[in-house]
Parts: C-alpha cells; sequence; structure tokens
C-alpha cells in the first residue's frame, strides 16, 4: 500500500538539505567518465538482459522508457535501439556525457526521489544508481517516483549492483586509452560496510594522464546504501506497487521487477 509520507520529500527545503555533494568524477571530472567505463560489449549484453526482462514482464517491447539516474548514458546507447528514451541524472556534467553518445534522446537533470515530468511511460529502469541513496525513506521515493511514471500495466526494473545479503568487499581495477592522447589508470577499493549503517564506501583512485604527457592522481570517495532484500521489497510496497517479482541475472542476484496496477 502507497505510504503517503513519501510526499514530504517532495517539499523543496527538505530537497536541499538532503543532497550532499556528488563525486568528483560525476563534476568536473565528468570528461574522464569514458575512460573508466566506456560503453562496451558488457552494457550491450546488460541492455539485452533489461529489455529481455522487460518484454517479458509486458508481454511485449515497451516503446517507451524512463531511465532514472542515466548517468552517461551507457545503458541508454543500447537501450535506445530497442525504445525511445528520456534520460534524468542529478549530475548535469553526466547528463552532457550521454549527449555526447545519445543525442536522439531527451536528457533532464533531476533528482530520481523528486524529479515530475507530468507523463508517463511504458517501462522505467533504474540501474545501479540507486546505490548512492543512503536511508529507506530515500530508496522508497526513487520507486514512488517509477510509479508515478509508469503508464497502468507498465513496468518498472530496478538492478542495484547488491543488496546486504550478497555485498563483498572487493578491489577493482582497469582504465582506458581515449583516443584525444588523455589516459586513465584506476584502482576502485569497496570496503565492509560502515559499522551501525546501511552503507558502505568505495574509494577510487584515479591516475588521469592527459595529452601533454602529465599525471594527476585523484581520490574520489563514493558512498553507497545496502539494504536487505526484505527492505528492497517493503520500499516498493511503499511506493504503491505489490511485493516485486526477484530475478537474477549474469551480473547480479537480485534483480527487482515490478507492474503498476
Amino acid at each position: 500500500m502507497y505510504d503517503p509520507s513519501l510526499e514530504r520529500l517532495h517539499e523543496e527545503p527538505v530537497h536541499e538539505s538532503r543532497l550532499t555533494p556528488l563525486p568528483r568524477l560525476y563534476t568536473d571530472l565528468a570528461s574522464w567518465w569514458p575512460l573508466l567505463s566506456p560503453p562496451d560489449e558488457s552494457y550491450a549484453a546488460e541492455a539485452a538482459a533489461i529489455i529481455d526482462m522487460l518484454s517479458e514482464t509486458l508481454g511485449r517491447c515497451p516503446p517507451t522508457i524512463l531511465e532514472l539516474g542515466a548517468g552517461g548514458g551507457n545503458n541508454a546507447f543500447y537501450l535506445k535501439r530497442h525504445a525511445r528514451m528520456t534520460l534524468v541524472d542529478l549530475a548535469p556534467d553526466m547528463l552532457e556525457v550521454s549527449r555526447g553518445i545519445n543525442a536522439e534522446a531527451e536528457h533532464v537533470a533531476g533528482d530520481m526521489r523528486f524529479v515530475r515530468l507530468g507523463r508517463a511511460f511504458d517501462a522505467v529502469v533504474i540501474h545501479d544508481a540507486i546505490m548512492y541513496l543512503l536511508t529507506e525513506d530515500d530508496l522508497a521515493a526513487a520507486i514512488a517516483t517509477a510509479h508515478v511514471h509508469l503508464k497502468p500495466g507498465g513496468a518498472v526494473i530496478v538492478l542495484p549492483d547488491c543488496v546486504s545479503e550478497t555485498y563483498t568487499p572487493n578491489v577493482e581495477t582497469g582504465g582506458e586509452d581515449g583516443e584525444d592522447g588523455r589516459s586513465m589508470r584506476y584502482l576502485i577499493w569497496c570496503q565492509e560496510p560502515v559499522s551501525g549503517a546501511t552503507a558502505f564506501h568505495e574509494d577510487f583512485l584515479m591516475l588521469l594522464r592527459k595529452p601533454d604527457g602529465s599525471v594527476e592522481a585523484v581520490h574520489d570517495r563514493h558512498t553507497f546504501g545496502v539494504f536487505p532484500r526484505a527492505a528492497w521489497i517493503a520500499a516498493f510496497k511503499r511506493a504503491g506497487f505489490a511485493a516485486p517479482t526477484v530475478r537474477s541475472d549474469p551480473w547480479r542476484q537480485d534483480v527487482f521487477i515490478a507492474r503498476k496496477e
């Protein structure tokens, strides 16, 4: 059953007080994003899986998709082959990156917890950007945004990187060489959950080499929410959905799918 208390999250003073500074990777370093995470074949495979799950749920491929937390547009780069895309992200600099590869998509600056576009879509996709939400209220608010923007019978798919039951600290390394003479090498350290909190930190260490050969080392901390499956299911119910179907895909154990009645 929909939780009316979520409406208070849409009051403007609460908006501002609940926002935290964005990581540098999404602001002044956003132009480096394609060297950390290019729109490669892994995104193609994941987009195909998203379309397959949505099509199975709806009985057809959705003609229109709203993506909340679209970031640099790597998912949309492949999803747009199947549907007309509207992309929402909190970071204007990341939307600019997305415009470079998704010029035909609509781009809107907005917070997935609060944005209201005044129209409805056949499907809503929320990928790993939802990991930046740190409270169960915020989680429910983002899923309520999906509910508001769905046509009757439409479907939402939410793909967090993990839930509490599956989170494992790890270290990831990589990087790319750009055609413009820039290069990046990075290390991402995913740490143990914060004691007494539903959150964990990922520390990004990025070595940025400019065309002139100079190298800058940047540390950028990202904080993510991690919640048990029961909290995710409760958030869907608070947002007005019935309990979601919980699926798995090759990249994660918990993919949440629900339809609007």
